[in-house]
């Protein structure tokens, strides 16, 4: 995949620009949600290889625009929970990267993420959560391993941070902090398994404009949600990105 060839192809632009402006909107808007849709939104058009390697220069891009807005609104004591072991989870997902089945990696993430959403949803009063060094080792480091081997660490994380129910800006800033480490270590593993070369890397660039584009929007929209509307929103999208998630691994496992 090229720059020439997603600038001629109208279709390849089109769903490409799509991708990457929901990503954008969700990184940026929600802390995740629907973003891990992106790779297999482009997937329709182009190798899954190539939409992965594509995507990970534009999430950097994105982290690193968010992250100007959001810069003061991130929860410390939770970053010193989630960073160390997302670093971890991130490391195994290099280790054990050509040896996993990708789609039961979706279906694992796609099964938690329904079933969080739906339990979420059921629940009349949420119970209030605090920091957790347990649980955040758990999901922050499951977050940091499903985000390196299939660019879908959203859901694990907002399992974790959901339930503390704390300031939108600051549940998308501690998103943006801690996705920004972890797509930022990814590239040098990215380069030397042979995922960035000019190609994908042009192609990144052609949708650079967008990616700004989803995240200036994301931040008009998470300014003009109530937190009751937030915290809805982001358990639908959560369950869309599951269901979707589902959807995919099953059927790459039966067509596999």
């Amino acid at each position: 995949m090229n720059l020439a060839h997603i600038a001629s192809d109208p279709t390849v632009f089109a769903v490409c620009v799509a991708a990457v402006l929901v990503s954008g909107i969700s990184k940026a808007g929600f802390g995740g949600g629907v973003g891990g849709l992106s790779v297999p939104i482009m997937s329709l058009v182009i190798t899954p290889v190539d939409a992965a390697a594509i995507m990970l220069p534009i999430l950097v891009l994105m982290d690193i625009a968010g992250l100007w807005y959001y810069r003061a609104k991130i929860d410390r004591a939770n970053m010193r929970i989630i960073v160390p072991a997302g670093l971890v989870g991130s490391l195994l997902g290099w280790w054990f990267f050509n040896s996993m089945n990708e789609h039961w990696i979706r279906i694992l993430i796609g099964l938690i993420s329904v079933s969080f959403a739906l339990y979420n949803a059921a629940r009349r009063k949420p119970v209030l959560a605090h920091p957790s060094p347990v649980k955040g080792w758990f999901w922050a480091g499951t977050s940091g391993f499903t985000s390196f081997v299939a660019h879908s660490g959203g859901a694990p994380l907002a399992v974790y941070l959901l339930g503390q129910r704390m300031e939108k800006a600051v549940f998308v800033g501690t998103n943006m902090v801690f996705f920004c480490i972890m797509n930022a270590i990814k590239i040098v593993p990215y380069a030397f398994l042979g995922l960035l070369d000019t190609r994908n890397l042009s192609a990144s660039s052609a949708l650079a404009p967008a990616a700004l584009a989803g995240v200036a929007l994301g931040i008009w929209l998470n300014r003009r949600l109530s937190p009751v509307g937030f915290y809805r929103l982001v358990t639908l999208l959560m369950f869309i990105s599951g269901a979707k998630l589902l959807y995919d691994g099953i059927g790459g496992l039966l067509h596999g």
